[in-house]
């Protein structure tokens, strides 16, 4: 029985391992939302082109957008802002969230690098992103007409993801 006892610690040893192994095989990217199929949270936020109006859920319904978290201190943002600007000129509807920001370097780096959005909504203190389950900037969601959350990307939009993860999503709403 002794010696039954001291293999305990090499087994549990090696099903660890096999469960991180197939723990590190899963794609990070794609990280579960319990938001995906359910309407945007409630929130009335001012807009970055004017701060007297104000955006909420309901701003946006009519046809499927991109809802594009960003921010100037994100240096994966502006690594993607050139794609969105592409994205934008095919006529894909983009909305930011301009998260935890300073709203006149916000301005000031759209006026430099150009503006792919529709529709920008300034969410300063990050409540709108901690009800969306954002984990940090950029992250990218994909909602339709109806204002339902249909997918959740986390990272850099690239003309990889865009063709192969997004825009099949997107252009079957």
């Amino acid at each position: 029985m002794r010696r039954l006892n001291l293999f305990v610690p090499l087994i549990i040893f090696i099903v660890l391992a096999i469960l991180l192994g197939l723990g590190l095989q899963k794609e990070t990217d794609e990280l579960p939302s319990a938001l995906i199929d359910k309407p945007l949270p409630n929130f009335s936020l001012p807009s970055l082109e004017n701060a007297e109006q104000l955006l909420n859920q309901e701003s946006f319904k009519g046809k499927p957008y991109l809802l594009n978290v960003w921010a100037t201190w994100c240096p994966s943002c502006h690594a993607e802002h050139a794609y969105l600007l592409k994205l934008a000129k095919m006529g894909v509807a983009i909305v930011g969230i301009n998260t935890k920001d300073e709203v006149e370097k916000a301005h000031k780096m759209l006026e430099e690098t150009g503006n792919p959005y529709i529709g920008n909504i300034v969410d300063a203190e990050g409540k709108l992103g901690l009800d969306l389950g954002v984990y940090g900037a950029p992250e990218t969601f994909i909602v339709d007409a109806e204002g339902i959350i249909r997918y959740r990307w986390v990272g850099v939009v690239s003309e990889e993801v865009w063709t192969q993860k997004l825009a099949p999503v997107y252009f079957n709403l």
